[in-house]
């Protein structure tokens, strides 16, 4: 069975649609209007192996931080959703991705508890490409915060601003891509309490 899921959220400062199947092949279709976000986005689509289509618009006269945390909402729920019930899954992800002169770390556990630890220091005003690369944190607050997923994102070392977004975002498709993996092993969830 295809693990696959569609959210749309429309208000007065954005209007996005997310679709995403887990057990996709790393097709991207991704349209924000912001050139570097995109990037970012299509790079998760192919490393984590999901397939995924995104639309989105927002106020992005006033500045990207509306459409960008709506995003992660969306793509929070979007994960969420194609979970189901998370039977068969191997639940926790790990993966350390260098990025020329960079290296990054994500840890996650998909546990139903949200939850963000994010040592990554980008220092006011960085950008790249024109985007705001403190808006990163607050992509990643709002997708734990939707997904139910604990994620560790720890920056280990870099310079160039480019390399570690890029490094977060494969780090990150690496490890859900593990994380949400099934193991006919499991029966059920893997979890002693019985539910996740």
């Amino acid at each position: 069975m295809m693990r696959q899921a569609k959210v749309q959220r429309r208000t007065s400062e954005t209007d996005i649609s997310v679709e995403i199947n887990l057990d996709g092949s790393g097709q991207a279709i991704i349209d924000t209007s912001i050139p570097f976000f995109d990037h970012m986005l299509t790079l998760f689509a192919r490393h984590g192996l999901f397939d995924l289509t995104i639309k989105g618009r927002g106020d992005t006269e006033i500045d990207d931080h509306h459409l960008v945390e709506d995003m992660g909402i969306c793509l929070g729920e979007a994960v969420k959703e194609a979970m189901g019930d998370k039977a068969g899954m191997t639940r926790y992800g790990t993966a350390t991705i260098p990025m020329d002169e960079t290296l990054c770390a994500v840890n996650l556990d998909v546990s139903g508890r949200p939850y963000l630890i994010y040592h990554v220091d980008f220092s006011a005003g960085a950008r790249a490409g024109g985007f705001d690369l403190q808006l990163v944190r607050e992509f990643f607050k709002s997708f734990s915060d939707h997904s139910g997923i604990t994620l560790h994102i720890n920056l280990f070392y870099g310079e160039n601003n480019h390399h570690i977004s890029e490094a977060i975002f494969k780090a990150f498709a690496r490890a859900l891509g593990m994380a949400v993996t099934t193991d006919s092993r499991i029966s059920g969830v893997l979890s002693t309490k019985g539910c996740l």
